[in-house]
């Protein structure tokens, strides 16, 4: 309740107190409401700032004076009224501290959480590694606005790397193993000059940080992360390279029509303990204008009231049949974004992440 940047809150109670004393100055003597003064406060103490409730319950007992003495002996409300009004006024501004309180310590919350959610998925600038790119990421638990899943695109000497991935589990363990793998994605992709290098580092370091929290006595030793690892290298612009996590292989957006990638046959992060084979490096082509839509399992397996996964390929090639324009990364985001809460009624089950991207046509700076 702002005008021109001023909360005017307070207007709300200060009209109640005077359409209270009106209507108890006009009425007949058997029709007195001069208690109702009481709610005044307890108005604003809901929607106003302490000093405001507190002025507005000492204006509420001033009113309840004077009025109640405008009145003839034998109709005055007297002391229990008055009582009622004082004491009323008295426990809303208590009440009306501690609710400031709690929003002050929620609002605290929320930007700690904000600045968590910046360190671990880190806002990209536009064209950043020479990509037209897009994101969207829908934490199921809203309160949070964090979770496991992550992404991240990294420029370099050897092109550049995106990576998009899903750590098991939910809750600050997957977080701390997302940003640990950011962490070792936006070094390894920088420096080493082979993609399987870079897949290398990333499995190392899943395995080192599931090593490091079970020697704390956290059970996290099970913790596993899916993922795709893409290179977009700059000696071929017509190709790309991906390594493929045991995720959901991407799916290719182009004018004349939607294509998935190859699979893959790579294990998901952190298992090179139980079974490790080096995950292949698919080389794929990729033509000017084609866009590559990544998601997490928060889209593929979102489900309807009938319990119907959402068909993300036949709903994405309905859309670009109905409007070439899909193919942009943010016009792609935003649809599967809207289609994917449609279809689940809004109940996220799972955090989603949608990430779209494709080499851009302008010059990287």
């Amino acid at each position: 309740m702002r005008v021109r940047g001023r909360s005017v809150a307070w207007l709300a109670p200060l009209l109640l107190l005077v359409a209270i004393a009106l209507i108890d100055w006009n009425t007949a003597s058997e029709f007195r409401i001069i208690s109702w003064l009481v709610l005044v406060p307890g108005i604003s103490a809901a929607i106003c700032g302490v000093w405001v409730t507190a002025a507005l319950a000492a204006l509420s007992l001033f009113t309840c004076v004077v009025l109640d003495a405008s009145w003839p002996d034998q109709f005055q409300a007297g002391l229990p009224d008055f009582i009622l009004v004082a004491i009323g006024g008295i426990l809303v501004t208590l009440a009306c501290t501690v609710r400031v309180r709690s929003e002050r310590r929620m609002l605290h919350m929320k930007d700690v959480v904000e600045t968590t959610r910046r360190t671990v998925l880190r806002p990209l600038a536009p064209g950043w590694g020479g990509l037209d790119h897009a994101a969207v990421y829908l934490a199921a638990d809203s309160e949070a606005r964090v979770g496991g899943d992550f992404y991240d695109i990294e420029p370099g000497p050897h092109g550049t790397r995106a990576l998009l991935g899903d750590v098991q589990g939910k809750g600050l363990a997957a977080v701390e193993a997302a940003a640990s793998l950011l962490g070792a994605f936006r070094e390894s992709a920088y420096h080493e000059p082979l993609l399987h290098t870079v897949a290398d580092r990333l499995e190392v370091q899943m395995v080192r940080h599931g090593r490091y929290h079970a020697a704390l006595g956290r059970d996290d030793d099970d913790r596993f992360a899916t993922g795709i690892l893409i290179s977009f290298p700059e000696a071929t612009p017509a190709t790309i390279e991906v390594v493929n996590f045991g995720h959901e292989p991407p799916l290719v957006v182009a004018p004349g029509g939607v294509r998935p990638l190859p699979p893959g046959d790579g294990l998901p992060l952190g298992l090179s303990e139980v079974a490790y084979i080096p995950p292949p490096v698919l080389t794929v082509t990729l033509a000017p204008g084609e866009t590559l839509l990544l998601v997490t399992d928060g889209v593929t397996e979102a489900r309807d009231a009938d319990g119907v996964f959402f068909p993300l390929h036949d709903r994405v090639a309905r859309a670009l049949a109905e409007d070439p324009r899909t193919t942009e990364p943010h016009h792609l985001v935003r649809f599967v974004r809207d289609a994917t809460l449609r279809h689940c009624g809004g109940r996220l089950a799972d955090d989603t992440t949608i990430f779209a991207l494709r080499r851009s046509e302008r010059p990287m700076p």
